[in-house]
């Protein structure tokens, strides 16, 4: 690795003036989720050496089947997050309820908590396929000195203070971004540093990418069948390319570089959508705009919904801006789906 490429620590004394109310404050938190990403990515990279991949016998909150590797994420983020004395609490897709972290003395001063999807696309571990870990920052609105509540969790995605997710891939990079653009860093796992290699990522306005699970066409709203029609129509720049993971953070991640679009819709398998909206789209939408692409749920922005449950689900389209805008050019056909 170069060493005129700068490091994640020195990237994040040189901005902390992004982050509001900062008082070394985004360095300790980001430096514990970059810590605990470290400890994942060991653990996802020997995945197939030992047993640690596929189901532990659990289900989560969701009702689905909990994935060894998700419970060792979700234990080593947890751990790590407390042990700093950092947060004062958090929420995981992994968990029912949110947590509440009293700091070392026993008392509630500390401004941050975090949501967090320890380890999204999990079932792909088994057979190799790049998954991910994306977090969320929000400042609480409960007053400072009192146990974190539930109110402090379910705020609009507008009021994240930071935003990321790391990719496991043939490079682990964590992106992030504090609301200043979109940034992205590489793992050197020789020396453990992550290095900026990705600056002012950017969407392209539009591509020739969808990302969509097509094996679910017939739950699909009318709305997003005559979008996928619409992107198989040999017209113009058409047909586009069809590329879809399982993984959102890999599906997510090679769209903002190449142009694409994502979408996760509602079905008659899912009527609210499957993703989750704290967990995963609205970090993911905090990215997207600020990486100049778009996220909705195909009529309205994703960052404008108010949650009103920790594991709410969401439809969720986003990538380039033209693209998602030609989605829900379709949706509005039909707003009685929404």
């Amino acid at each position: 690795m170069p060493n005129s490429l700068k490091t994640l620590g020195e990237y994040i004394i040189e901005n902390q003036t992004h982050f509001q109310y900062a008082e070394g404050e985004l360095s300790r938190l980001m430096n514990s989720i970059t810590l605990a990403a470290k400890v994942v990515n060991h653990e996802v990279n020997k995945a197939g050496l030992v047993d640690i991949t596929g189901a532990s016998g659990n289900e989560n909150i969701q009702g689905e089947q909990q994935q060894k590797l998700d419970v060792f994420a979700n234990t080593v983020f947890i751990n790590t997050l407390k042990r700093r004395d950092i947060v004062c609490g958090f929420a995981s897709e992994e968990e029912d309820d949110f947590v509440i972290v009293p700091e070392e003395e026993g008392g509630f001063h500390h401004k941050y908590i975090v949501l967090i999807d320890p380890l999204d696309g999990s079932s792909n571990i088994d057979v190799n396929v790049s998954v991910g870990t994306i977090f969320s920052i929000y400042r609480r609105v409960s007053p400072v000195g009192t146990p974190v509540n539930q109110s402090d969790f379910l705020q609009k995605g507008r009021n994240q203070v930071a935003a990321g997710y790391i990719v496991y891939g043939t490079s682990t990079m964590l992106v992030y971004t504090t609301g200043h653009g979109v940034n992205g860093f590489t793992l050197n796992p020789a020396l453990g540093t992550y290095y900026l290699s990705h600056p002012n990522m950017q969407f392209p306005q539009t591509g020739k990418v969808y990302s969509i699970n097509e094996g679910n066409y017939v739950h699909f709203p009318q709305g997003v069948k005559d979008y996928i029609k619409y992107c198989q129509r040999e017209e113009e720049d058409r047909p586009y390319t069809s590329r879809y993971i399982g993984s959102l953070v890999s599906d997510f991640h090679r769209n903002m570089i190449k142009g694409g679009v994502y979408i996760y819709p509602t079905s008659s398998k899912a009527p609210k959508g499957k993703l989750r909206l704290l967990y995963e789209c609205n970090p993911m939408a905090f990215l997207a705009e600020q990486a100049g692409g778009k996220a909705s749920d195909g009529y309205v922005s994703i960052l404008d919904i108010e949650p009103t449950e920790l594991h709410q689900r969401v439809p969720f389209f986003v990538g380039s801006v033209k693209m998602v805008e030609k989605a829900e050019s379709f949706m509005a056909m039909y707003p009685h789906e929404h």
